[in-house]
């Protein structure tokens, strides 16, 4: 498609852009409706989105990742969905076609290259959806993962009481994965902050599966096999029981006390 080409078809639809936003409206049936949610949710300009997708369409359309791009995103933010931003876009494609037709009926001398013409347009399209879609994926990837480091962290949350001494306090429910969690998070952090002392602290889970304490007692004792002392607080008597009935013990070499505060003020006073 010529230059000129270009500028005629951007043109026609420049002069036509409220006639194309009140097409749109009747082909996108199941957006229609949500047009106004989606500007105050996510502060997003559907009809501004769709003549710039047009003027991309039929011109050039250098700029055109960034622009799915940005909209990727947006729609993730917000959590727009997904369906609508299809419908939208497809709607798009079909009115933009039917304006085309009507171009070439009020200028049956002015065709041009219809397939080169069909070509690009579609393709516009096409790039359009891919980056819009790439762009949300990889958005919405990069938050699950923030959101799962975060919920490991909170899972094994070791806190520092002095430069050699920490704390890793369990609340909730306690399974296998999350013992795991527990494992992975605790033992490179014995090394990374060279801990000498660790007090784990049962008193915020008031039952364990047997599965889940055996992996738990084998990860306790990996912190002693690291030349880290374990102390073991807060067991309540339904985790103790459980212990008994399943003949488990813990290595010989590892503290239980009752209560955190009372570990924290013997091994201070003691220390002084």
């Amino acid at each position: 498609m010529k230059t000129s080409t270009h500028e005629t078809y951007a043109d026609y639809f420049d002069h036509r852009q409220e006639d194309f936003s009140q097409q749109l409206l009747c082909d996108a049936s199941q957006v229609r409706d949500k047009i106004d949610e989606i500007h105050r949710v996510g502060n997003i300009d559907l009809f501004e989105n769709a003549h710039k997708l047009v003027m991309y369409a039929l011109g050039e359309n250098t700029s055109l990742s960034s622009f799915a791009e940005k909209e990727g995103v947006a729609w993730a933010q917000h959590e727009l969905t997904l369906s609508f931003k299809l419908e939208w876009v497809q709607s798009i494609r079909r009115t933009m076609w039917r304006f085309l037709h009507d171009y070439h009926e009020e200028n049956k001398n002015q065709y041009g290259n219809f397939f080169e013409l069909e070509k690009q347009v579609n393709d516009t399209i096409d790039q359009f959806l891919n980056g819009f879609f790439l762009s949300y994926s990889r958005y919405k990837d990069a938050l699950l993962a923030a959101q799962r480091e975060l919920v490991e962290n909170l899972s094994a949350p070791i806190i520092p009481l002095s430069d050699r001494v920490c704390v890793l306090p369990l609340i909730g429910e306690v399974d296998e994965d999350r013992v795991e969690t527990i494992e992975t998070k605790t033992l490179p952090e014995i090394k990374r902050l060279q801990i000498e002392t660790l007090i784990i602290d049962f008193s915020g889970i008031a039952q364990m599966d047997t599965q889940s304490m055996n992996r738990m007692m084998k990860t306790i004792n990996g912190t002693q096999m690291m030349g880290c002392e374990c102390i073991i607080t807060g067991l309540r008597p339904q985790i103790v029981s459980n212990l008994i009935n399943n003949d488990l013990q813990f290595d010989p070499n590892i503290i239980t006390k009752g209560t955190l505060e009372q570990t924290v003020n013997d091994f201070f006073f003691s220390k002084q």
